[in-house]
């Protein structure tokens, strides 16, 4: 059961959708999702729900943060990744480790929707492996001061351009390994700041997800988010977190999918009757809808235990599994559903199925989940 602050934040994000997203959405699918809605989003207190309201947030929990991602993502995925990616890594990151004068600077234009943060982790020859990262932050000390100069690149990072903070993940101290790595929350108008491409994606096309560059980028020591050597964990800290947002995040498209779908079959006629009065259509969205709400539940437990404290990283793997792998499959019955035209951008299903695929490559490939997954249960 949900709380009365839980089915508030939802249905508020419910109703943001509707009246905002989705009559806006080719638009948006075309232009990139506008600055002015990502300030309504934080004027509805979407963008930092988690956020103790001291500094512009909602002071909720993560299990109402995951509600909104869902109906966020039920209009579209794209958008509810911006919406991700400002909540969690970043804002987490800066409430967890933050100092005060970094969460004076940064929490209110972040939790307001007046600027979005990004999280430069990935690297183009390292994904999954993020200890692998090559991107190095020097320390000049010839400069006199505690700048560090910053040389690397990131890829497939969701709001490179429009950022107007970064996580970055960097090395400090190349012989320490793991422990030589730091992170840095700093302004993207740094001159060293290079967007060196925009991807042309196969989905998620209101956002924009960009390789970038690192060229003698300074960045003072105000600018480290933590201690320095401590970035791997604070990189991977929201780790489970985030899966368990992709989770609920599909479970928002395929709940599209399958709404759209089931609209369609008792609307369309073959044989003298609504094609929903045939079994085989009947019993596949029988079939979609149950696999839909295994998936909630998942990401709802995942969600709950992230919020007691407990160690939620296997919940989350496979809530994420689950779920990504399901979103794929209900959103490809969809089409089924709807037949040749389903296949055509004028309806709502081809959309959808082009955004939940990224679900099982991002946050962790699906490859990843199910190597946690196996881990745990060897510990067992």
């Amino acid at each position: 059961m949900l709380n009365e602050q839980q089915r508030m934040i939802q249905d508020t994000a419910r109703r943001f959708a509707q009246r905002e997203i989705l009559p806006n959405l080719k638009e948006y699918e075309r232009t990139g999702a506008p600055p002015e809605l990502l300030l309504k989003m934080g004027q509805a207190g979407l963008m930092g729900i988690c956020i103790d309201p001291e500094w512009g947030g909602a002071g909720a929990d993560f299990v109402s943060y995951v509600l909104a991602i869902e109906e966020i993502s039920a209009a579209d995925g794209g958008i509810a990744n911006l919406m991700a990616a400002n909540n969690s890594p970043v804002l987490a990151a800066l409430r967890d480790h933050g100092s005060p004068a970094q969460k004076q600077r940064f929490f209110p234009p972040l939790t307001s929707g007046e600027m979005i943060g990004c999280f430069a982790l990935t690297e183009p020859h390292t994904g999954s492996d993020a200890a692998a990262i090559t991107t190095r932050a020097e320390r000049r000390s010839e400069r006199g001061n505690n700048d560090f100069v910053l040389n690397g690149r990131k890829q497939f990072i969701t709001a490179g351009r429009r950022a107007g903070v970064a996580l970055i993940v960097a090395v400090t101290d190349p012989s320490l390994g793991k422990r030589g790595i730091s992170t840095f929350l700093t302004p993207t108008n740094n001159p060293g700041y290079k967007v060196l491409a925009e991807e042309a994606k196969l989905g998620h096309r209101s956002n924009d997800t960009c390789a970038l560059a690192f060229e003698d980028m300074v960045v003072p020591q105000d600018d480290m988010l933590g201690s320095e050597g401590r970035g791997l964990g604070i990189a991977l800290a929201n780790l489970s977190a985030g899966r368990i947002a992709v989770a609920a995040q599909a479970v928002g498209g395929a709940r599209a999918a399958h709404e759209a779908a089931l609209a369609h079959a008792q609307e369309r006629e073959a044989f003298g009757k609504p094609i929903f009065e045939h079994q085989a259509v009947a019993f596949r969205l029988a079939d979609m809808a149950t696999q839909i709400e295994a998936a909630r539940q998942l990401y709802l437990h995942a969600a709950r235990v992230h919020d007691s404290g407990a160690p939620s990283l296997t919940a989350a793997s496979m809530a994420k599994l689950f779920a990504s792998e399901m979103a794929e499959k209900v959103a490809s019955d969809a089409l089924q559903t709807f037949g040749g035209y389903g296949y055509l951008e004028d309806y709502p299903v081809a959309k959808i199925l082009r955004d939940v695929r990224v679900y099982s490559i991002y946050e962790g490939t699906n490859d990843i989940q199910k190597l946690v997954i196996a881990r745990a249960l060897a510990s067992d």
